[in-house]
């Protein structure tokens, strides 16, 4: 049985000896192939009320928070460090989610 508290947690791991990716959603297993190495993702979904969010713009209402971390193996420096974040800010994942998205659904 899975944890309520781990439903909303995605986690993608590189094995390290290629390009597959190993991705945990719930009691979901999945295998991707993906070119990043040694790099582990979390991601956790969840509702927040936007008065609970001082950097947000909405003021009002609830909305969707993503957090993000991210596992690397080796040592490395601040700046490595900090260079890696901003790279995964400007993922275009990151960049999806965090633009204004205006989705049309046509039902054919």
């Amino acid at each position: 049985m899975v944890d309520p508290n781990e439903q909303a947690v995605v986690v993608v791991h590189g094995r390290g000896d290629g390009f597959a990716q190993e991705i945990t959603a719930g009691r979901h297993r999945l295998i991707a192939d993906e070119p990043v190495s040694g790099v582990t993702v979390r991601l956790r979904h969840s509702r927040i009320h936007a008065d609970d969010c001082a950097e947000c713009e909405t003021a009002q209402g609830m909305l969707d928070r993503i957090e993000s971390e991210i596992t690397v193996a080796g040592e490395l420096t601040e700046q490595q460090r900090a260079r890696l974040l901003e790279i995964a800010n400007k993922c275009p994942v990151h960049r999806t989610l965090t633009s204004e998205i205006n989705i049309r659904t046509t039902l054919v």
